[in-house]
């Protein structure tokens, strides 16, 4: 089979793992060792993991978090979920088909006491609330019992590969999720009153205020806390639309820890619904890791996560559709296309605005709901319990950060051990990270014409400061009273000049700001951003295309250098020259081909591999799919092996389908060579040419 793996990524260390040999379906197939068996099959191209046992329809993933039961594989005879199950070598994995048999159980097995332990404190759930509070108790010498189901700390941080934004003091904005959840695990481990339970998954809670904890997946323990403390996230939300549950269609969240967790490309060609934080994030690192991002569609008339994400993706050239909803996937095993119409204001789809779009997955990022069962049912029991992080309120997971550091302080406050008050700038400073995006300013592009100076394109309120501390000259100025207010370059009131050093377009989470810089040549300025992409998909002397804030092109402009040291944190600087006339309103580099985005033609039903494609010479269009995948790209080549094209009506009803078959497998026409068209474009009979008239002359 093929190896589905991400050799090379512009973020993530590539290291090296122990293979292993596990089987499907009697098929001995390859693994990392340690990795889920979900992520293994993901690997070895199986995105099928079993048929439904009702209707037998077919299964994948959806949530890759446990949430769900849609990955249940069979496991050496055992029904396990396959995102949540490690692969072990020699293990024999079989597809889910109908309902699984339960073991047969010769003797009845001896049975031993079930263990009991009390505790201060138990935290349920390592991600940063979870350690934020485990820190802040830690600090205080309070023990505590620190319980996730996975194999590190870390949560959702350890699949987000982008700087965060927030407060650079109060929860490392500037720093890349996957380095804030080592920090915060450091931080957490290092106090030997914190005890931390990984593998292990809390089931219930108890009358009797006990919670009931699986750990390590093989012993049942309970635990007594005086407090409990729920930091256990959220889960993802569906959609309900035809083909919703077809394989390849997948929350954001597995997708993230496909990508960048296991380093596995899930995908070729990805379509995400929802404009929030998650899907916009999702498109960027899905362009990072080599997927085609064929477009996102946000039912809303504007996304509603940050500005700076959404514009990053359209400069990028990933086509943002307002206003619009998803209707149906099509497929009959597996995702091939996407069927979008555009909405009313009641968010009812108009007919006759539907568009189709070939993709072989798509991702769902229409928000979450918080996992807060084990908070309410304490309640319930009268227990001693706080929430924090999105058990407490769906929030971004600097927030989390900072509401986990206060349950910490109020679990010590309820144990009766005397930290203080909680001070009120903790609390007002967790009210702006749990702040929605505020209003948008218009785009103000500087007057200066002279000299080297920043372009701050970071026109929404959110709460973000890390470029204030990255100038050296203090030249970035944010109210820091409030980090919402957007940030100033105050250069010119303060008669500081800019020294360009470029830490600002460094630090910026958003990617929202270039330098232009004129002291070299002021008819064609060079214009400095970030790129966080394979150093070598863009060199010295290459010709790239310049877009401004909303993804509208400015012009073909020649790169001057890459620059990418360690200190830079995997973003290379790319300096471009461009004309004055748009220099300034340069705000990024189109990534991505605009082919890739393009619609198909009709609303079809995406073709399944045994629909006719050649209705004369009956050939199926798998046929035709599977030369494609060979690497034929012309379709005389394909003619004269199958024979499609070659019946009585010349290629007129197939060449179409043969050209929609290389759109769904992501070949750009340009690179196909159409069929030579017949002299003859009506089909005559050969008496005619003899110049025969009659209806029995042949």
């Amino acid at each position: 089979m093929t190896d589905y793996r991400i050799k090379r990524h512009p973020i993530l260390s590539i290291e090296s793992s122990k293979n292993i040999t596990f089987y499907w379906q009697g098929q001995p197939l390859i693994a990392k060792e340690g990795e889920m068996i979900s992520s293994a099959l993901f690997a070895n191209g199986v995105k099928i993991f079993g048929h439904h046992s009702k209707d037998g329809a077919p299964q994948g993933i959806f949530c890759a978090n446990g949430q769900c039961a849609q990955c249940l594989v069979i496991a050496d005879g055992v029904p396990v979920k396959a995102c949540m199950t490690p692969v072990e070598a020699g293990t024999h994995v079989e597809p889910s088909t109908g309902l699984p048999d339960l073991p047969k159980v010769g003797q009845v097995p001896s049975m031993s006491r079930t263990e009991s332990i009390a505790t201060p404190v138990l935290i349920i759930g390592g991600g940063p609330a979870g350690m934020s509070a485990a820190a802040e108790l830690g600090r205080h010498g309070i023990r505590v019992l620190l319980v996730d189901d996975r194999h590190r700390l870390g949560g959702k941080l350890v699949l987000q590969t982008h700087r965060f934004f927030g407060s650079t003091n109060a929860v490392h904005a500037g720093t890349r999720g996957i380095d804030i959840a080592t920090q915060l695990e450091n931080e957490t481990k290092k106090h030997d009153t914190t005890d931390v339970w990984l593998n292990s998954v809390a089931v219930a809670v108890f009358s009797d205020h006990k919670v009931g904890i699986l750990r390590e997946n093989k012993t049942y323990v309970l635990v007594r806390p005086q407090v409990l403390l729920v930091a256990t996230g959220a889960r993802e939300q569906s959609l309900v639309f035809k083909g919703n549950t077809l394989p390849g269609v997948y929350g954001a969240g597995a997708f993230q820890t496909l990508v960048n967790r296991d380093l596995v490309k899930p995908s070729k060609r990805l379509f995400i619904v929802g404009g929030g934080n998650v899907g916009l994030i999702a498109g960027y690192h899905a362009l990072q890791a080599g997927i085609q991002v064929v477009g996102l569609v946000e039912a809303l008339p504007e996304c509603s996560g940050y500005k700076v994400h959404r514009d990053k993706l359209v400069r990028l050239g990933i086509p943002i559709h307002t206003s619009h909803t998803i209707l149906s996937v099509s497929g009959e095993t597996q995702v091939k296309s996407v069927t979008i119409s555009q909405v009313d204001e009641h968010f009812q789809p108009i007919c006759g605005t539907e568009k189709s779009f070939a993709c072989d997955t798509v991702l769902i990022a229409v928000g979450l709901n918080p996992v807060n069962e084990f908070y309410e049912k304490a309640q319930e029991y009268k227990m001693q319990v706080f929430a924090a992080g999105d058990a407490q309120e769906i929030a971004e997971a600097s927030a989390a950060m900072f509401t986990g550091k206060i349950a910490g302080r109020k679990v010590a406050r309820a144990l009766g051990v005397d930290v203080g008050e909680i001070p009120p700038e903790w609390v007002r400073m967790a009210e702006i990270l749990k702040s929605s995006p505020g209003k948008v300013d218009p785009e103000q592009i500087s007057a200066q014409k002279e000299g080297v100076f920043p372009i701050l394109r970071c026109r929404q309120e959110i709460p973000c400061d890390p470029c204030a501390y990255a100038c050296p000259l203090g030249l970035i100025d944010i109210d820091e009273s409030d980090i919402r207010h957007r940030p100033r370059f105050i250069g010119p009131e303060i008669g500081k000049k800019c020294s360009g050093c470029e830490n600002c377009i460094i630090a910026c989470p958003g990617l929202a700001i270039t330098l232009v810089d004129y002291r070299q040549d002021k008819q064609m300025p060079t214009v400095a951003l970030a790129h966080e992409f394979l150093q070598e998909s863009i060199k010295q002397g290459q010709t790239v295309t310049a877009v401004d804030t909303e993804g509208k092109v400015l012009g073909e402009v020649e790169v001057k250098s890459v620059q990418l040291t360690a200190k830079r944190d995997h973003t290379a600087v790319v300096k471009v020259e461009a004309p004055k006339a748009y220099a300034k309103r340069i705000a990024g580099i189109r990534v991505q081909k605009p082919w890739v985005s393009a619609p198909l033609s009709g609303v079809p039903e995406n073709m399944e591999d045994e629909m006719i494609a050649c209705r004369c010479e009956r050939v199926v269009a798998g046929e035709i799919r599977q030369l494609i995948r060979e690497g034929c790209r012309d379709m005389n080549e394909i003619k004269a092996i199958t024979r499609a094209g070659m019946g009585a009506c010349g290629g007129k009803t197939c060449a179409e389908l043969i050209r929609r078959i290389f759109r769904e497998e992501g070949i750009p026409v340009k690179e196909v060579t159409e069929l030579v068209k017949r002299p003859l474009f009506v089909e005559v009979s050969f008496g005619s040419f003899a110049g025969i008239k009659g209806d029995n002359d042949g």
